[in-house]
């Protein structure tokens, strides 16, 4: 091969690196990580996204921007934190307009690549935001993180709104005090964003195997508020519910008592909407979950939320089974059995219909219920 030759391969071999392969520093070293290996800072699985059921009003969401290194782990970690809306990959704070990723790595534009967070503040403040941000980044480390090295690389946090300053300061403070070195990390009013090119996006969820060196291990401890929460569907007496309740729904919510098959009144039902508990009002379980199960009462393959409903033994006519009760009304609703649909958990709650009153879509909303439609 000849040496312009050589040359001409080598340039074109280039182009292909960057965050996923090999991460060139600016030295044109080239790091022992090539892309898509799995090491301990890469997993092919990633913890579910807590935001994916929720229900965001865009009107009300708040923004900032993180450069944590590579964009693509950062990019994915902070979508996960509960109460963020929307992420996305881009380039701030550099010295060109509309720069491409190639330009960014190669030509010392100054940009930092940064992910654009937008979030709920009713659901996550600021300073929750940046205390999970530098979970994951080392602010010591000047234009370095994993294994990439370029001024691309440094930490930044970038802000718009002059209020989230006095937050940012704050966090900084208390982060210096956990650090023998000083932190590098910039903190600047954003001059500009541009965003990154498509196939930057969500870069992880298409290729779980990529590389990423940002650890996921953090998200497991973050707290999750309940969507429901128990307190709105207090039980009545039990004269409030002889009054409430026909003589068929007493018995079966109060005195464990089994409807006939067929003959109830959601065994064939699968318009959308939600059950909730009859006795209480307490959401239960929604339509996107019931399914025919031939077992002729209505069947779903999970509650709305794990904490709806508590499990019991129950030994009753010679058999062990495991009952499902109502969290709030402690209503007998049916049993849970280990033969549903495998591809959705395996498992199958059978439900008797006089347990539950079904809120169908168009009306949850002008009952209180809108707050779940996400859930449909």
């Amino acid at each position: 091969m000849t040496i312009k030759r050589f040359g001409l391969f080598l340039f074109l071999l280039l182009l292909l690196v960057g965050c996923s392969t090999g991460n060139i520093d600016n030295a044109g070293e080239t790091s022992a990580q090539p892309a898509g290996t799995q090491t301990e800072e890469s997993s092919s699985k990633f913890p579910d996204n807590p935001n994916t059921e929720l229900e965001f009003d865009t009107n009300n969401l708040q923004e900032i921007w993180l450069a944590g290194g590579c964009f693509w782990g950062v990019e994915a970690y902070m979508a996960r934190v509960y109460g963020v809306y929307d992420v996305t990959s881009g380039y701030a704070n550099g010295d060109t307009e509309n720069p491409t990723y190639e330009q960014v790595i190669r030509e010392n534009t100054g940009h930092a690549e940064t992910v654009h967070v937008r979030y709920d503040p009713e659901r996550v403040d600021l300073e929750k935001l940046l205390s999970h941000y530098f979970l994951i980044i080392d602010p010591t480390l000047l234009n370095q993180q994993g294994n990439d090295r370029g001024e691309q690389y440094r930490t930044g946090i970038y802000y718009e709104n002059e209020a989230d300053r006095t937050v940012i300061d704050q966090v900084m403070v208390e982060e210096s005090a956990k650090y023998d070195e000083p932190i590098v990390t910039e903190v600047e009013e954003l001059e500009h964003y541009y965003l990154a090119e498509e196939y930057h996006q969500d870069y992880l969820e298409k290729n779980p195997n990529g590389y990423c060196h940002v650890e996921f291990d953090s998200l497991e401890d973050q707290e999750i508020p309940a969507l429901i929460d128990p307190a709105m569907y207090p039980k009545p007496s039990d004269e409030e519910l002889k009054e409430k309740l026909t003589e068929a729904q007493y018995k079966v919510t109060q005195e464990n008592d089994t409807e006939t098959a067929y003959s109830n009144e959601y065994w064939d039902l699968y318009e959308p909407g939600i059950y909730v508990d009859v006795a209480t009002g307490e959401p239960l379980f929604s339509s996107a979950d019931k399914y025919d199960s031939k077992c002729d009462w209505p069947s779903f393959t999970k509650p709305i939320e794990p904490g709806v409903v508590t499990e019991h033994t129950d030994t009753s006519y010679n058999m062990v089974r495991v009952e499902v009760r109502s969290r709030a009304g402690d209503s007998h609703l049916g049993h849970v059995f280990e033969d549903g649909p495998k591809d959705k958990g395996g498992l199958r709650y059978c439900i008797n219909s006089a347990a539950i009153l079904f809120i169908p879509q168009e009306e949850m909303e002008e009952a209180g219920y809108g707050y779940l439609e996400g859930m449909l």
